[in-house]
């Protein structure tokens, strides 16, 4: 049988497999309420699998012709940086929190097992598929279990410009082992009293000491309010 030609069943049955491989990926980010769901990673999926019989099977009439060479990988390979423009849509970024990169990544690997499944590759498409459900379901309980208890906090303090107050709060955080990753301040003086907003980004070693440490610091002389938000 020639290479550049499929059979119908054959061709419905990998348009079939893409569907239930990428409804499978998408299940998981659906049941877990993300930006892309069910519905969207099986669109792609489809659409990587067609796209990849398209570039295999589609041009077969001119594949006997003299000055013309067949190459199945080049409509293939335009459909990665097409996802990249997709997966960015669900990346989103509040303050110093970053989320949806992993169901960027859960797009980008759904549109490569669509490829595998389209030209022919099933043992790597149920191979990638097993192993990023497995990533996204049981490496999820782990990471949870293991590393969630160190979160990372935004800490806003709005204080008057008094000499040492800086020193207070680190004193505070160092005293329950908070580190800081980054510190902004800034000062301003168009209100009638002057005052300094410093924002931290702090990483707590437990969950449950952030609300106890933003009461001691409110404590601190000076300090007039204070924000806690996660990320």
């Amino acid at each position: 049988m020639s290479p550049w030609v499929i059979e119908p069943v054959d061709l419905a049955v990998r348009l079939l497999l893409a569907l239930l491989l990428g409804g499978l990926v998408g299940f998981e980010r659906e049941h877990t309420n993300r930006p892309a769901g069910f519905r969207t990673h099986i669109l792609v999926c489809l659409g990587s699998c067609l796209l990849m019989l398209i570039s295999i099977y589609a041009f077969a009439d001119f594949a006997g012709e003299t000055n013309v060479r067949l190459d199945p990988s080049r409509l293939a390979a335009q459909v990665i940086p097409g996802i990249g423009f997709l997966g960015a849509g669900t990346i989103m970024r509040n303050g110093f929190s970053v989320t949806g990169l992993t169901t960027a990544a859960s797009l980008w690997i759904v549109s490569a097992i669509g490829l595998a499944v389209g030209s022919g590759f099933y043992l790597g498409a149920f191979t990638a598929t097993a192993m990023s459900l497995l990533s996204l379901w049981v490496f999820n309980k782990i990471e949870k279990k293991y590393f969630s208890d160190k979160r990372i906090y935004t800490l806003k303090i709005m204080t008057e410009p008094k000499p040492g107050t800086l020193g207070l709060i680190s004193a505070k955080l160092e005293e329950r082992g908070i580190s800081v990753r980054k510190m902004v301040m800034e000062e301003e003086s168009d209100r009638d009293v002057p005052y300094m907003e410093m924002t931290l980004l702090i990483k707590v070693p437990k969950s449950n000491m952030a609300a106890m440490v933003a009461e001691e610091i409110r404590s601190v002389a000076g300090v007039r309010s204070i924000t806690l938000e996660t990320g």
